[in-house]
């Protein structure tokens, strides 16, 4: 596992309070693991102090698994 999704299911783990070792790319954020909406505002929130980064939130809230976060944020780093 790279450095960024270590880190994704690190936060997504805090947030939900689920040990991130379980947590796999294919897991959906609310019908797997049970996040709320505010939930998910805040998992952009702790994504964006996680990497020093901005999300637009429409965009980031779209966002339905963790392997899809992984990837967004990856994105948003490489540009």
């Amino acid at each position: 596992m790279d450095d960024i999704a270590a880190r994704v299911k690190a936060v997504v783990g805090r947030v939900l309070k689920i040990d991130p070792k379980t947590l796999k790319d294919g897991d959906h954020f609310v019908q797997d693991l049970g996040a709320e909406s505010i939930q998910s505002i805040e998992l952009v929130a702790e994504f964006e102090d996680e990497f020093d980064i901005e999300m637009d939130e429409d965009d980031a809230l779209g966002v339905q698994r963790v392997g899809e976060a992984v990837e967004f944020i990856r994105k948003i780093l490489e540009d």
